[in-house]
């Protein structure tokens, strides 16, 4: 067994696509081969959204910290479900997660997520969507990104179909894009984002809490923003 809980005869990490061990592999590649699929960064085993995010933190970490993500791997494996409550629950958490420590015009689309989800929770009804508490506190934390989300957003409601194709991915790509770019220690910042959004996906699909994921907190920081 490699470090970081790799199989002895695995590849290690790397960014990127690839067509076949032999030239690496990817965070979700790699998951594709412990659910015993066909060669994938998209396998089967994982919800697009989760795989999603995965592959970005992947590409995101540096070659010195990739390897640290993979005792992660393991902990998406069979993690799907096909209800909005499941995507709004992992898109929450990883704006909230992210949305203090990212540049201003980034806070702003997070917190633009963050709304979006709100409406989806009012839409799911109370108790549906695991970890909805966290969404008021990280609006909180970024009081100048919220109020221009509001002005922004206005009145205007969107559809599930509306959240799952364009805010789900779009708060993800802008909370690592954002992560990577301001956080102090990126490749610090990047792994707990997907440790808890794994935790998170883990938790609203039913199953136990995994080896590595911790569980989700709702962030009690200070204001970001003033």
């Amino acid at each position: 067994m490699k470090a970081y809980g790799v199989p002895d005869g695995l590849p290690v990490l790397s960014r990127g696509k690839h067509r076949s061990p032999r030239k690496g592999a990817c965070f979700m590649e790699m998951a594709s081969v412990l659910a015993a699929e066909r060669w994938s960064d998209a396998p089967k085993c994982t919800h697009p959204l989760l795989a999603h995010l995965a592959r970005m933190v992947n590409d995101a970490s540096t070659d010195e910290h990739r390897s640290e993500l993979a005792v992660l791997i393991p902990d998406v494996v069979g993690v799907r479900d096909d209800g909005l409550a499941f995507e709004v629950a992992v898109t929450a958490t990883v704006a909230a997660q992210a949305i203090g420590d990212v540049p201003e015009e980034l806070q702003r689309a997070l917190a633009a997520g963050l709304l979006r989800c709100e409406q989806m929770v009012q839409r799911l009804g109370p108790g549906a969507v695991v970890g909805a508490e966290q969404i008021p506190p990280a609006l909180a934390r970024v009081p100048l990104a919220t109020a221009w989300a509001r002005d922004f957003a206005g009145d205007r409601s969107i559809t599930p179909r509306q959240f799952r194709a364009f805010t789900a991915p779009t708060v993800a790509r802008c909370a690592v894009r954002g992560l990577a770019a301001a956080s102090s220690e990126p490749d610090a910042a990047l792994r707990d984002l997907l440790r808890t959004a794994i935790a998170t996906a883990r938790q609203a699909a039913g199953l136990c809490a995994g080896t590595s994921a911790s569980a989700p907190t709702a962030s009690t920081a200070a204001p970001a923003n003033t």
